[in-house]
């Protein structure tokens, strides 16, 4: 069931998304050389608790902390630890808090320290496939608009997409109706209205395998081959005449 946003509830989304953002640019600047996922998940957790909100992920079906640190092959849903960053790394941060009661999820990728201009091209095909598919959400649109629209995008780059996990219904919850796939599936899928909030999070895999397999250690999930892959997700709200980015 799709769950309708009242404008005093998407007010309060777009309040929490707003701090929520900041705190990402925050854990952004600190991604560095030497620097951990394990010390830039606490700076998380600490920032998320100062500004009143709680870590959505932090123990979420189990996992473990506030922050996933996806680093290189691993897409999504990376956990936290104790090995530096190194030169040339793309790690992937990916956030989500519950702020007055509701719930908004961001993520970007970052580069550290120097990277192949090839690799600059993912981050910056996969940021801007984020905002095709954005570009997509309003009251007269359906769901498989979005994911058709970044396919459009995304495909004559030779990128891969990932197709085994989608954007998703948030506000109540993190994790909410309507799937949101990132491709296109030959559907129009639910239809949208004002109201409806939905995160978009396009996953993106250089070369053209979209295949992806689960790690180790049971959460993280790596592109198959071993490519480089690139994440960016935003917060959105339907409005009367198209859309509100809630975590801007």
């Amino acid at each position: 069931m799709l769950n309708k946003k009242t404008s005093e509830e998407i007010n309060i989304l777009r309040e929490g998304g707003k701090i929520l953002s900041q705190i990402l640019s925050t854990v952004e600047s600190r991604a560095k050389l030497g620097i951990t996922g394990h010390e830039l998940n606490k700076i998380t957790e600490d920032l998320i608790k100062e500004a009143g909100g709680a870590p959505a992920f932090k123990n979420y079906q189990g996992f473990p902390c506030a922050l996933c640190v996806s680093v290189n092959e691993t897409v999504v849903h990376g956990i936290p630890n104790n090995l530096p960053f190194k030169e040339g790394d793309l790690v992937g941060l990916d956030m989500g808090m519950k702020y007055k009661g509701f719930y908004t999820d961001i993520a970007s990728t970052v580069a550290i320290g120097q990277i192949r201009e090839e690799v600059k091209q993912l981050l910056k095909a996969t940021r801007e496939s984020l905002f095709v598919g954005i570009s997509q959400v309003s009251p007269d649109g359906y769901i498989g608009d979005i994911g058709r629209a970044i396919e459009a995008y995304i495909s004559p780059l030779g990128y891969g997409i990932v197709r085994d996990l989608a954007g998703h219904g948030v506000g109540r919850d993190i994790h909410e109706d309507p799937m949101v796939p990132n491709y296109d599936s030959g559907k129009k899928l639910d239809k949208m209205f004002p109201g409806l909030v939905i995160a978009i999070e396009p996953m993106i895999i250089m070369g053209g395998n979209h295949k992806v397999i689960i790690g180790n250690d049971g959460w993280s999930i790596n592109s198959q081959d071993s490519s480089l892959t690139a994440h960016f997700e935003h917060s959105v709200a339907v409005t009367e005449t198209g859309y509100l980015i809630l975590t801007e």
